[in-house]
């Protein structure tokens, strides 16, 4: 394996194994007001964009590090989503 698909393959393990602790928490906790709808949105998206990047290229290390991240990413912005929408439902 060459070194420069090592090296990705790492950073892909560390970015995407970096996230997954907050991830747990907001699913475990169902708490997400400290969070950006605009910001996670944009990082949902960015990150998807990434696996098509990754996919157009087949750079492996890229595809699953995206794939995983943004399933995570994804349910992180549903439950902001859904709290948005609670929200706005009560204030009514």
């Amino acid at each position: 394996m060459p070194l420069a698909e090592i090296i990705g393959s790492l950073a892909a393990f560390l970015t995407t194994a970096s996230f997954l602790p907050q991830a747990i928490k907001v699913v475990r906790t169902r708490e997400t007001e400290a969070i950006s709808l605009t910001m996670y949105s944009m990082f949902t998206l960015g990150v998807a964009m990434w696996g098509v990047y990754g996919l157009m290229t087949m750079q492996w290390s890229i595809i699953l590090a995206n794939a995983v991240t943004v399933i995570l990413a994804a349910i992180i912005l549903a439950m902001k989503l859904k709290s948005v929408f609670r929200a706005a439902k009560t204030a009514r």
